[in-house]
């Protein structure tokens, strides 16, 4: 993924806080859960309900957010197109990370098996 700086950059200042609510929109209109969301968003961040929420309550930049994230071993299994983009071939690390996270809430939505999206 050829991005620019200036691309990486925006996606650095954008607020976990502003996405968040169009993630849950996206899931919930699926029939999926708050809950599942928080499942996947736990898998790849180690972040807890609690933490998630703090974090959404200090309006953190994604920088900031993958900043604390323990991101889990395994996502480098996470593979496929998000926007149009390879997630596994994106350079930038923090625009992978963010793209990952995109990714796991499209297949969430798409009613993938949490077993699938979870890697396990």
């Amino acid at each position: 993924m050829n991005t620019s700086a200036t691309h990486n950059e925006r996606i650095a200042k954008i607020t976990f806080a502003s996405v968040y609510p169009h993630y849950v929109t996206k899931v919930e209109k699926k029939g999926r859960t708050k809950e599942e969301l928080h499942q996947v968003i736990t898998w790849l961040t180690g972040f807890d309900n609690k933490k998630i929420t703090q974090l959404i309550n200090e309006n953190i930049t994604f920088e900031q957010f993958f900043q604390q994230a323990k991101l889990n071993a395994n996502t480098s299994l996470i593979t496929g197109l998000i926007c149009g983009y390879r997630v596994e071939e994106i350079e930038n690390p923090l625009t992978q990370k963010v793209r990952y996270l995109d990714k796991l809430v499209d297949e969430l939505a798409k009613g993938k098996k949490m077993e699938k999206i979870l890697r396990s």
